[in-house]
C-alpha cells in the first residue's frame, strides 16, 4: 500500500464575484528522490561532538541550564525514529543501524563538513549498503524564565497576601540530516529538523514551581525520536488541497452549471460550458475556455487543461489564464517526478 503525506491546504486561485472556490486533492512528489535502484541503506551517527567542541558544547549546556546526558539520550531516540519510519515504509529491502561506527563532529551548532567520498564508498563497501543516512547534528538548547506575582492562600482565617513563583522553560530539539549517495558522488539532500519543547509551573514556593517540569526528559526523548520520523517522512510523496476558480456568470448556461457543478455534476456542467466556447462574446468564449481547463484538470488531462488555459488567455485575455497555465505546466512536471519515484 502505497504511502503518502496530508498536508494541509495550499490557495492557488483567485478571487471573483464571477467566480466559485473549488477544491482539489493532488499528489507532489517527496521533496527527497533516491535512484529506485538503491534498495540497501545504513544509518550513521556522527553528531558526536569531538573534543575541541565537546568543551564548547559542555560550557552552552551550562549556561543553558541544560542536563549533561540528554543530548546523548535525544541523539539514540532520533536514530530510534528515523529507523523505525525507515523500516515501516516499502521503500528499502534493508535498513541497516550501522552503530558500531564512531564519528565526531567538527561544529557547533551547525552541520559539519560531509563526510569524503573514500569514507562514504568505505562505508558502504564494508557493510553492504547502497546509500548513507546519516545524523549530522544533534543539539538541545534551553531557557528558563522565572518570575514572581501577587496572590492570595485561601485560609480558614481568610485569604492571606502571598507571592506566586512562576517558571518557565523551552528547550530547542535541532537535528541534521544528510544522505550520501556514493554510486554518483551526490549528497541528496541535507536538512535540519528543529522542534521545541515548553514547561511551565507555578507554585507558593521556587520548588512547586519547578515540579511542573519534571517530565522535560520524557518530552525531549519523545521530540528527538518525532525528529527522526520527519526526517524520514522526506521521501515520501504527500497529497495536499487546493483550490482552484471557475466562473459561474455570464449567461444562463454558466448559471445552471453552476448549479449542476455544486450537485458534483462536473461532466453535465461541462456540456454547457463547451457551448459556450463557441460564444460570439468573447469574454463568454474565454471564460469557457478556462472552465474547460478546470473540468480537464479535474478529470486528469492535464495536456488538455494546458491547451484550453493557454487558449483562454491568449485568445481571448482571461487573465488568470496564464497563472493557471504555469500551475499546470509545474503540476505536469511533479507527475513526471512522481513516475520517477514509483519506480521501485
Amino acid at each position: 500500500m502505497k504511502k503518502y503525506l496530508i498536508l494541509p491546504l495550499i490557495a492557488l486561485a483567485f478571487s471573483s464575484c464571477a467566480t466559485r472556490e473549488l477544491f482539489l486533492s493532488i499528489t507532489r512528489p517527496a521533496p527527497v528522490t533516491i535512484a529506485p535502484e538503491i534498495k540497501s541503506v545504513g544509518i550513521i551517527d556522527r553528531s558526536k561532538p569531538t573534543d575541541r567542541t565537546k568543551t564548547l558544547d559542555a560550557l552552552d549546556k551550562v549556561l543553558s541550564l541544560e542536563g549533561a546526558d540528554l543530548d546523548s539520550i535525544g541523539t539514540l531516540e532520533a536514530i530510534k525514529g528515523i529507523t523505525a519510519e525507515l523500516e515501516g515504509n516499502d521503500r528499502f529491502n534493508e535498513v541497516k543501524l550501522l552503530n558500531k561506527l564512531e564519528f565526531q563532529a567538527s561544529s557547533l551548532g551547525g552541520l559539519p563538513a560531509p563526510l569524503t567520498w573514500d569514507q562514504v564508498e568505505g562505508i558502504c563497501r564494508d557493510n553492504g549498503t547502497q546509500a548513507l543516512f546519516a545524523l549530522e547534528l544533534y543539539d538541545t538548547d534551553t531557557r528558563i524564565n522565572y518570575s514572581t506575582g501577587k496572590t492570595s492562600i485561601k485560609t480558614p482565617l481568610g485569604d492571606i497576601p502571598a507571592l506566586e513563583h512562576n517558571a518557565s522553560m523551552e528547550t530547542l530539539v535541532k537535528t541534521g540530516w544528510r544522505i550520501y549517495s556514493p554510486s554518483d558522488r551526490a549528497i541528496l539532500d541535507e536538512y535540519i529538523v528543529a522542534e521545541s519543547v515548553v514547561f511551565a509551573g507555578k507554585g507558593i514556593n521556587p520548588m512547586a514551581a519547578a515540579a511542573g517540569m519534571i517530565h522535560r526528559k520524557d518530552a525531549v526523548k519523545e521530540v528527538s525520536s518525532k525528529a527522526g520520523h520527519i526526517y524520514a517522512l522526506r521521501l515520501i510523496p504527500y497529497r495536499l488541497r487546493v483550490t482552484r476558480d471557475y466562473f459561474v456568470k455570464g449567461t444562463d448556461n454558466f448559471r445552471v452549471a453552476k448549479r449542476r457543478a455544486q450537485l458534483g455534476q462536473w461532466d453535465e456542467a461541462s456540456e454547457l460550458w463547451a457551448k459556450e466556447t463557441e460564444n460570439p462574446k468573447r469574454k463568454i468564449a474565454g471564460r469557457a475556455h478556462y472552465n474547460m481547463a478546470i473540468i480537464s484538470e479535474i478529470n486528469g488531462n492535464l495536456d488538455d487543461a494546458v491547451a484550453w488555459a493557454q487558449k483562454a488567455y491568449s485568445d481571448y485575455r482571461i487573465k488568470p489564464g496564464l497563472s493557471y497555465v504555469r500551475i499546470l505546466e509545474n503540476r505536469k512536471y511533479n507527475e513526471e517526478v512522481l513516475r520517477y519515484q514509483d519506480q521501485r
